[in-house]
């Protein structure tokens, strides 16, 4: 997860928007359910009121209120909060002033200390307006107590209570109270609520144009949101999709410069497999989870702890459900991880094994084909393929599990909000309304969790892939620049140097070459020949430093080739490999490609050289010709000849030719040779070679014995004075051509001298 999250903190300031725009959808998310329980509560059950003091109150009504608060403070302080109207309804009304409506400084306490006074009298108001069974029996009681002379003919409760001492009707106040005090908070709410509603319908109001504002503009308030909320989520599928392709994009592009940068032992140590599935499919799956990392793990916290926040306003006595569904929740995670996670590790190898066979076989067919292993093969590749797909099998089995499980969380948390919410409604402690909305907050609270699940199915995978990654872009690379490069010459001669040169591959036990000293010279060739495993390719290796010598030094014009820069110095080099490498596009992409700025003139005198010109003038197209990947379409003499005609229009000061004339037929080999011979006159040549008919006439010739010099010298001199070269030169010459190039070298010697 660390590595995951310094690849994302590349982008902080994208990711940092995210969190803000993710912040404005989970305000929409979160407000969307109080709105829906404000609509069932407010809109349908309430008519569209939902203030708990009347805005305007007729007179009379305000006096059957007033009867039931005995404190005088309290009387005044009702009072003095309304003002007359005798215009704007049909009867005389009070209205409430502005001091204490919505948008004043300190109108929320005024409002709030105003209901506290006016709650019970507006229930007790309410009840015995209603005519129940129980205020009738009391109105019966205290109008017997009453001479019927004394009260008038159309005389109700209030006229009765109105005419009690205040001594009795405090009693009867306290009394009262003393019985209602066990009540819930929201009978007294809900009374106070219909209360209004009476009283608003005594003024004369369209009730039925309030419900229809309140639900319209509700409705209005619950659409925006849902539409901001619905801008917020594309806004963050663009970002998120942005940073994953930037964060793919980056990190193929880091890979794949530090990979260009391998020295052969990190390419030893790495497969062309693995990091060929390092550099696809397990970026992939980082960009892939950085998306839904933005997307959805982000979110899920933020709507966890905001649907936390609303459950615990909305009503705090249910909150023990939440408490058990996170609880139910994370040990499902926790079976999952400790089930999977190891799971995920083994299978990125068994992609990587998956790839290094289908590889092998794809690059191998024709050899696999003429051996009629194909059943083998066959197995190898099942093998392989059926050990991934078992894996495969059991992490999505188990990751298959935890949805079924969540839902069963889901559906009964859900039948147990619904229980305890149905007593809770029945006893009056909360509304249906809110119990619809605790439903529906609790159900973004588990939904939070449940997309954590989600993510937990790639995340393991993209933790192991991104160590995978970093195992690359944090791996030391041997061959590396020095911090203060030496410059080379405006003009450089090309002198060759080995000095005391040892070698042993890194890791290995012993050394492949040791304590080789020669000097390589401008116009003169210099050959390398021994027996298969003597350390030839090794030897001319490290000359481009493709491996850094152990022991001793390579010097050229005098400089030790690790104080220059790799640039600087492979930039002097024509190297030619034992195996010829061709790129996909055109024969005069290949030729050129050393040296792109070239002339067609250059191109050309390359392809003669090489002896290229030939077949290319053959083909169609010519020099315009499409190579195909790898130089499928081509024999193997084309294709060193096309690797040697890319070193020659490099104009290089010195040649590498790594047993590049294996695949010439002797015709071509003798006429590469010569023509070779006419261009390099101011360049040093190396050549490594088995046959010592590429060598006979080599001004210097080095013979390798398991890694140590045998013998230097002209080819007559290694003939008289080296065992192991005349071993070779039998085994490969007839006696009569021992005879004539010995003779031809001999001639050749005393002409010179």
């Amino acid at each position: 997860m660390r590595k995951l999250f310094k690849y994302m903190g590349m982008y902080w300031k994208t990711v940092l928007i995210v969190f803000l725009v993710l912040i404005v959808q989970a305000y929409c998310d979160l407000s969307l359910p109080a709105y829906t329980s404000d609509i069932v509560n407010v809109g349908i059950q309430q008519g569209g009121i939902h203030e708990s003091v009347p805005k305007a109150v007729s007179e009379k009504e305000m006096g059957r209120i007033l009867l039931f608060i005995s404190d005088q403070a309290d009387r005044q302080e009702v009072m003095d909060a309304y003002e007359e109207d005798d215009s704007a309804y049909e009867k005389k009304a009070l209205i409430l002033k502005k001091d204490f409506q919505e948008g004043t400084e300190g109108s929320q306490e005024r409002y709030e200390a105003l209901a506290d006074i006016m709650s019970l009298p507006m229930m007790l108001v309410q009840g015995f307006s209603s005519g129940s069974d129980e205020t009738k029996q009391i109105e019966e009681q205290m109008m017997s107590a009453i001479p019927n002379e004394m009260l008038p003919e159309d005389a109700d409760i209030f006229d009765v209570m109105g005419m009690l001492p205040p001594e009795q009707m405090n009693l009867l106040l306290e009394e009262i109270e003393e019985q209602m005090s066990d009540m819930p908070e929201m009978i007294l709410d809900q009374a106070a609520i219909s209360y209004v509603r009476t009283a608003y319908q005594d003024l004369g109001m369209d009730m039925d144009k309030i419900q229809t504002d309140y639900l319209l503009e509700t409705g209005a308030k619950m659409i925006g949101l849902a539409f901001l909320g619905m801008m917020a989520s594309i806004v963050v599928g663009l970002l998120a999709s942005r940073v994953g392709a930037a964060s793919g994009r980056d990190l193929r592009g880091r890979v794949f410069r530090k990979v260009v940068g391998f020295s052969s032992n990190e390419f030893d140590r790495f497969s062309t497999a693995s990091l060929i599935t390092r550099s696809t499919n397990d970026i992939q799956q980082i960009q892939m989870l950085m998306v839904m990392l933005l997307r959805m793990v982000l979110y899920a916290p933020i709507m966890a702890v905001g649907g936390i926040y609303q459950v615990f306003r909305t009503n705090v006595s249910m909150s023990w459900i939440i408490a058990l569904a996170v609880i139910l929740i994370g040990l499902v995670i926790l079976v999952l991880f400790t089930v999977a996670m190891p799971k995920f590790k083994v299978m990125q190898k068994l992609v990587d094994r998956l790839n290094l066979v289908t590889r092998e076989i794809l690059t191998g067919l024709s050899v696999i084909r003429a051996f009629s292993t194909e059943k083998h093969e066959e197995e190898r590749f099942e093998t392989a393929n059926q050990d991934l797909t078992r894996t495969n099998l059991f992490v999505n089995r188990a990751m298959t599990f935890m949805m079924p499980v969540m839902m069963v969380i889901m559906n009964g948390v859900s039948v147990l909000i619904i229980w305890t919410g149905a007593h809770g409604v029945n006893d009056g402690q909360m509304q249906v309304g809110d119990m619809m909305a605790f439903i529906q907050y609790t159900m973004q609270i588990i939904m939070s969790f449940l997309m954590l699940c989600m993510i937990s199915i790639m995340l393991p995978r993209a933790a192991v892939a991104a160590e995978r990654v970093d195992e690359i872009l944090t791996s030391e690379t041997l061959i590396h620049d020095p911090e203060e490069p030496k410059p080379f010459p405006d003009t450089t001669k090309g002198v060759l140097n080995f000095d005391h040169v040892s070698f042993r591959y890194p890791g290995a036990d012993e050394d492949v070459l040791h304590d080789i000293s020669f000097t390589a010279k401008p116009g003169e060739t210099t050959a390398v020949i021994g027996s298969t495993g003597s350390g030839k390719s090794t030897l001319v290796n490290l000359i481009p430093r493709f491996y850094d010598v152990t022991a001793g030094s390579i010097t050229l014009d005098g400089m030790d080739i690790r104080e220059l820069r790799q640039h600087d110095l492979r930039k002097k080099l024509g190297y030619v490999p034992q195996k010829g490498v061709l790129f996909s596009g055109t024969v005069a992409s290949n030729i050129m490609f050393g040296h792109p700025e070239g002339s067609d003139q250059e191109m050309r005198e390359a392809a003669e050289i090489a002896q290229a010109t030939e077949f290319i003038e053959a083909k169609p197209k010519k020099y315009d010709s499409s190579i195909s990947q790898g130089g499928a379409n081509v024999s193997g003499g084309q294709k060193q000849r096309l690797s040697i005609a890319r070193a020659v229009a490099k104009h290089p000061d010195i040649f590498i030719f790594d047993d590049s004339f294996s695949a010439l037929d002797y015709k071509t080999d003798v006429a590469l040779r010569r023509a070779l011979k006419e261009k390099t006159q101011n360049s040093t040549v190396l050549i490594v070679a088995q046959r010592i008919s590429t060598i006979l006439h080599a001004e210097q010739i080095i013979v390798l014995d398991d890694g140590e010099v045998a013998g230097i010298g002209t080819h007559q001199e290694l003939l008289q004075n080296c065992e192991v070269y005349r071993q070779i030169a039998e085994s490969q010459l007839s006696e009569k051509e021992l005879a004539e190039t010995g003779a031809y070298g001999k001639k050749e010697g005393q002409h010179n001298e």
